[in-house]
Formats: C-alpha cells, sequence, structure tokens
C-alpha cells in the first residue's frame, strides 16, 4: 500500500508542484489547504484534501492523521504580516492549540526560523514529521552557473551585493535585495519580493538592476524556502530588472525550463550562485566545470 504523505499548502503553485513529485514517487498525497490562501488547482493535485485555518494547528495534525500521513511538509505564502495585524486573531479565528503555542513561545519572537521551529515540534510532538519542503522537487532547484544563454550586463553588481545578502539573511531581516550600479537600492523585509521588485522598479525608472535572492547557508528547508516562478519574472521585467541571482541549491526554479525560457525572452540573465561564491558562479555553465 503506498505511503500517504501531507503538505499543508498556503498560496502559489508550489504545493501543487510538491504533489506532483510526490505522486510521482508512489506517494498518496493528503493536502491540507489554508483557507483563502491555497491555489484551486491544489484540490485536484491530491487524493485526499480538506481545509484549515491558518492558525488551526491542531486541526492540520488531525487531518493529516485521518488520512495516515506520519510526514508533511509545509509549503506555498503564507503573508507574515498577517502576524501585525491587529485583528489577526477575529480573521483568522485560531484553536486552542495554536493559541497555547503563541502563547508559550511566539508573542514575544516572530522570527521566521522560531515560528518554524515551534510548528515543527508540536507537529512532531503529534506523531507528524514535517520535512525538507524540497525532497520531492529536486529538478526545480536552482544550479550553479549562469543559467540563460544571456550573460549578466552588470556582473560587478552580483560580486558587490552577494556578501551584503548573505549577511542579510543570516540577520534574518529578508531573503532578497536590489542592487544597481553597485548601490544597494532595495532590501526586501515582511512584505515580499513582489513589493520589493515593485519600489526597485519605482527608484531606477531607467532599469538594469539586479535581484538576488537567497536563503541562509544553515537555512531550515522544512519551509519559507527561496522560490523564484513565472510571475517573478514578468513582474522583474516590467519594472526594468536585466539580471537576477539567486541561490544555488536553497532557491526554488518553479518549473525551472518555463522560468528560465521566460528569461531569456525578456532579456533577463539567471545566475545560481554555490557556495564557491559570484565569481565563480558567472564564470560557470551548469553541467560545466568552468566558463
Amino acid at each position: 500500500m503506498a505511503e500517504t504523505l501531507g503538505i499543508i499548502a498556503g498560496k502559489g503553485r508550489l504545493p501543487v508542484v510538491i504533489a506532483e513529485g510526490m505522486r510521482a514517487a508512489g506517494h498518496r498525497v493528503c493536502g491540507v489547504g489554508l483557507k483563502d490562501c491555497h491555489d484551486p488547482e491544489f484540490r485536484e493535485a491530491c487524493d485526499d484534501f480538506k481545509e484549515a485555518g491558518v492558525l488551526q494547528i491542531g486541526r492540520w495534525i488531525r487531518l493529516c492523521r485521518r488520512h495516515g500521513a506520519r510526514q508533511a511538509v509545509l509549503a506555498g505564502t503564507v503573508e507574515k504580516v498577517r502576524m501585525h495585524d491587529p485583528w489577526r486573531v477575529l480573521r483568522n479565528i485560531p484553536d486552542w492549540r495554536t493559541i497555547d503555542i503563541w502563547y508559550r513561545r511566539l508573542r514575544h519572537d516572530k522570527r521566521s526560523s522560531i515560528l518554524l521551529r515551534t510548528v515543527a515540534d508540536e507537529l512532531t510532538r503529534s506523531g507528524v514529521e514535517l520535512i525538507d519542503s524540497t525532497k520531492y522537487i529536486p529538478d526545480h532547484l536552482a544550479l550553479e552557473g549562469v543559467m540563460t544563454r544571456n550573460e549578466p550586463a552588470h556582473p560587478g553588481d552580483i560580486v558587490f551585493g552577494w556578501g551584503i545578502l548573505e549577511q542579510s539573511v543570516e540577520w534574518e531581516i529578508g531573503q532578497a535585495i536590489t542592487v544597481r550600479e553597485l548601490d544597494v537600492i532595495g532590501v526586501e523585509a515582511i512584505e515580499g519580493t513582489d513589493r520589493l521588485i515593485e519600489r526597485s522598479g519605482g527608484l531606477c525608472p531607467r532599469g538594469g538592476w539586479t535581484l538576488l535572492k537567497t536563503a541562509s547557508r544553515e537555512h531550515d528547508m522544512r519551509a519559507d524556502v527561496p522560490t523564484i516562478g513565472l510571475n517573478t519574472i514578468e513582474m522583474l521585467a516590467r519594472h526594468g530588472a536585466n539580471c537576477l541571482a539567486v541561490g544555488a541549491g536553497r532557491t526554488i526554479l518553479l518549473d525551472r525550463p518555463k522560468v528560465i525560457e521566460a528569461a531569456e525572452r525578456a532579456g533577463i540573465a539567471i545566475v545560481g550562485v554555490g557556495a564557491s561564491g559570484p565569481d565563480a558562479a558567472l564564470s560557470t555553465r551548469p553541467g560545466t566545470t568552468g566558463g
């Protein structure tokens, strides 16, 4: 009998792709779609599907266990600004389990790493292990090197910005920055990458800027993995970016061939930066050892 795995799904296509990967590996999929967040397509990608509130962790656990899922993935976006909404309790009625862990562990520290660790611990104690969200989608991870046919127009911006970005993600400020002519023009915080792109385009009407995005070296891959999709490429093109640099193996390119193709059509270069740093990445094509 096929093993059942759970997916607790927020916004976007990522949960759908993970569900497809799990089913391709021979598993049944129990989907828990977060209310007002999950993609309608997600329901059809699952063998069993139920909806639950964003703040109903107890219900997440009950639904996974009811369908025999002893391992689960957290995937998709839940806007962190909800945590700072003064009406958050009324808009997202929490269950007693969520209220308990909020007052015990989260009300004084809302950092993403603490939030994930707390949720993962709660699920594990209840018999549902949270696993690496990229385990079933290895073909969607960014590769090291220049992934597009077009080269970066301003490689110095990648070299300059990468060290700053690595410090920013270690300090848990955000997962992205934007750079133009060796100057940081935008830093992502809780508003998300799309709004960072919009702000950067407004600040640089002539275009020619670079978006850099990655996770920290010790990032917990069970959730909140940086993700680039077709919508990101469209926004970059609309707001004047001509380069995207991402962490190789630490960033998801959702439907990677389509993302690369769309970037090439838009004149945007994509570079995957690995452990060897941006200089090595700029001289490498994926699958090769050098320029």
